[in-house]
């Protein structure tokens, strides 16, 4: 499959240029702190693990370590009770101190607005990979503007304004998904109109639009490393 002329998951640099490396802005504290009003999904203690579960509804089988949320093996998605739509997200993640692996076997998870469309979250520190699958990128879909990531086991930030698709009673999309996301202080997806959805190049790959609810779970995903997150609050937006 081809995107904007260029084949989904290309690895040759003459035709997908890897994005440019910047170094990573410091961590804003007074940022990363949960606004008035917003909604804390999870803020390192056993009250806030209680917002999550399973893919499949059941407890999670995610780990509490240090303050954060770790994945487990096996564990599957780690899935928020609550639903949302358009909205502001903000979630910090660690890709592990210990480095296993290469390309897309290193760190590699993801977080899911509407439980569907997908920012890649990746160890992309002096790790290639095909560019629209390393940190930050909307999977399969768009590679980010630069790459922000910092070292492994170090905490990262998504600081994300989504606004949903909207759907006609037919199914067909009236107003495509928009992601405006910045990564440890960089812009890296700038008020981007997504094309169509998410997803790996395979038997259930990137596809069209298909219509679904006004709302959907945050998401994070189990690919078999242990990643962490914490910190995670959302604002929602109103279409």
């Amino acid at each position: 499959m081809y995107i904007d002329g260029i084949k989904v998951h290309e690895a040759d640099p003459e035709k997908q240029p890897q994005p440019p490396v910047v170094e990573p802005k410091p961590y804003n504290a007074k940022t990363a702190k949960p606004p008035k009003g917003a909604i804390v999904l999870f803020d390192g203690t056993e009250k806030t693990l209680k917002n999550w579960t399973s893919g499949n509804g059941k407890p999670t089988k995610w780990k509490l370590v240090d303050g954060a949320l770790e994945s487990v093996r096996g564990g599957g998605y780690l899935q928020s009770k609550q639903e949302f739509g358009s909205c502001k997200l903000h979630v910090e993640f660690a890709t592990p101190k210990e480095v296993k692996g290469s390309g897309q076997g290193r760190g590699n998870s993801g977080v899911f607005l509407m439980g569907q469309y997908e920012i890649q979250v990746l160890d992309s520190y002096n790790n290639i990979t095909y560019p629209d699958g390393q940190c930050g990128a909307l999977y399969g879909r768009a590679k980010p503007l630069v790459n922000a990531s910092r070292g492994p086991g170090e905490w990262q930030t998504y600081d994300v304004t989504f606004h949903r698709p909207i759907f006609n009673d037919e199914g067909e999309v009236t107003r495509k998904a928009k992601f405006h996301v910045i990564h440890n202080g960089h812009v890296i997806h700038n008020n981007l109109e997504l094309s169509g959805g998410t997803g790996w190049r395979g038997p259930h790959s990137i596809s069209e639009y298909k219509k679904h609810g006004d709302k959907g779970p945050l998401k994070m995903q189990d690919h078999g490393n242990p990643v962490r997150f914490r910190n995670v609050w959302v604002i929602p937006i109103k279409d």
